[in-house]
């Protein structure tokens, strides 16, 4: 049985654009930047969240939005900082916005923060599609090794029939030698058989005459007074 496997390609590339959005955060408006990723939330969702827990401690039980304290920028922690992470699921397509209330931050580290939100919501859209491409190639990867499997198992099936079929030619070389000599024998059984037959009416003969004369040296001897 030959396993059809069927791939199919496309160069494609991608490019992350980042723009300005605000977002309801505690009922006021968030600050922050957001990025159009082409991917269904649940393929977007689990490096969301990892990617949120990279950036500070992730507060336990948030969600719409996610936050995140003491976030770190380049190894520098804001402790008074606070971040948030939303996303957002529009058919075969997620959303995921990065955003903060300046007014929880040291008026000092806004304009940083907001330039570290914009680089971070950019990095992250490059890391999904990366990482998109990579289960591709992953996938693709292990679809050559599955075909290269299903050849060199067939190689393998081949040289095994091969190798049988010279058996099988030889034992049927080896048959027909022994058919041919079989069939010398046979003739010469017949023949020896025959001659077998004439030896034995011959002797059968003899015993006859031997019998006759036997008889007849027996009359003689009856006839001596």
């Amino acid at each position: 049985m030959f396993a059809l496997i069927a791939l199919s390609g496309s160069a494609w590339s991608q490019k992350v654009t980042v723009k300005s959005q605000g977002e309801k955060v505690k009922g006021e408006n968030g600050e922050g930047f957001t990025t159009e990723l082409d991917g269904k939330m649940s393929e977007v969702n689990l490096l969301w969240s990892k990617f949120l827990k990279e950036l500070g401690r992730v507060k336990l039980f948030s969600t719409d939005p996610m936050i995140i304290t003491g976030p770190n920028f380049n190894g520098t922690v804001y402790p008074k900082g606070i971040v948030y992470g939303h996303i957002f699921e529009n058919g075969n397509q997620t959303r995921v916005w990065l955003g903060m209330l300046s007014k929880e931050w040291d008026v000092k580290d806004v304009v940083i923060a907001k330039e570290q939100l914009e680089k971070l919501i950019y990095q992250f859209g490059i890391r999904f599609y990366r990482e998109k491409a990579q289960q591709q190639i992953d996938q693709a990867q292990q679809a050559a090794d599955a075909v290269e499997r299903q050849k060199q198992r067939l190689i393998n099936q081949n040289a095994d029939m091969v190798r049988q079929l010279a058996n099988n030619e030889e034992e049927q070389e080896q048959l027909a030698k022994s058919m041919e000599n079989n069939k010398l024998e046979r003739e010469t059984l017949k023949i020896r058989i025959e001659r077998n037959k004439k030896e034995q009416d011959s002797l059968a003969n003899a015993v006859i005459q031997i019998k006759k004369v036997i008889e007849s040296h027996k009359e003689t001897q009856r006839k001596i007074n």
